[in-house]
């Protein structure tokens, strides 16, 4: 059983982002050879949350998504994602949360939400394994109207090179080649697209913002959120006015600036998409909606 933490309110991500700084500078972290910790049994709540309509408009036209009466998917996790991130910067939680790699995103947005709903919003964290580079887990989110789920997500991080147990010693078998699709459209993502979509919804994490210190947390330049190429990605294909399920998983980061390949294909209820590097050729993300 977890107990439950009320949150006042909706943590600041700024504030969040200056914790997380602060614990990593103290050294707060687990030892290399430690056996793998556990996750705290908690799970953090905020209760009474409105959506900003200026904020929801800035958010659909940053992603070229249709302003309309009913929130995007991908802007329902943006409003959970502080109350999800105030977990990971827990005393107790085990990971560096600065400098982890989004993997993987999916969520059941169970039916139309409208930006006048009055949303709670419950955030833990789970399944703590081992990585073939380093130690993963996931964070779930559940967004309620009242006692109804509306909304239900899980996003899968790596800590890169942390490791809560013994390295693997066995090399990982090398991946199939990628062939790009056939392309249906581009993306051009200035170098400003990082700041853009942090201006929207608040997410500061540094490795997203300015070349420098995305160089400090590993990074070759700052690299696009992965939930903007999400945002995009649902815009044109998620339906509207009705319930779906999605999912997309990230292979290698998206540099800014860069143009990004992009393919959509449509099968009944369900429309694969991807990214890849228009210069580079190296894929991206992967993902799919499906119709309820």
């Amino acid at each position: 059983m977890r107990s439950t933490l009320e949150l006042a309110q909706v943590p600041s991500l700024g504030a969040l982002y200056a914790k997380a700084l602060g614990m990593q500078a103290k050294g707060l972290l687990p030892g290399k050879d430690s056996p793998l910790p556990v996750l705290p049994r908690v799970e953090h709540r905020v209760a009474g949350l409105r959506v900003d309509r200026d904020r929801l408009v800035a958010y659909q036209r940053l992603v070229g998504d249709t302003v309309r009466e009913e929130l995007p998917s991908v802007f329902v996790h943006g409003l959970a994602f502080p109350v999800a991130m105030s977990v990971m910067v827990r005393g107790d939680f085990p990971l560096p949360l600065l400098g982890m790699v989004h993997l993987a995103n999916s969520a059941e947005h169970l039916r139309p939400i409208s930006p006048a709903a009055e949303l709670s919003v419950l955030a833990y964290a789970t399944d703590l394994r081992e990585h073939r580079a380093g130690t993963q887990l996931d964070l779930v989110s559940e967004v309620r109207e009242g006692p109804e789920l509306v909304w239900r997500g899980v996003s899968t991080y790596l800590a890169r090179g942390v490791w809560t147990g013994t390295k693997p010693a066995a090399e990982h078998a090398p991946r199939d080649p990628f062939v790009p699709p056939t392309r249906t459209g581009s993306w051009v993502l200035p170098a400003t697209a990082g700041r853009a979509y942090a201006a929207v919804m608040g997410d500061y994490n540094p490795i997203h913002l300015w070349a420098p210190a995305a160089k400090a947390l590993g990074m070759k330049r700052a690299i696009a959120h992965g939930m903007y190429l999400a945002g995009r990605a649902l815009a044109g294909a998620a339906p509207h006015g009705a319930g779906y399920s999605w999912s997309i998983e990230f292979s290698t980061p998206v540099f800014l600036p860069s143009t990004v390949d992009v393919a959509f294909s449509d099968e009944g209820r369900r429309t694969e998409f991807s990214g890849w590097g228009a210069r580079s050729g190296k894929p991206h993300f992967a993902g799919s909606i499906v119709r309820t």
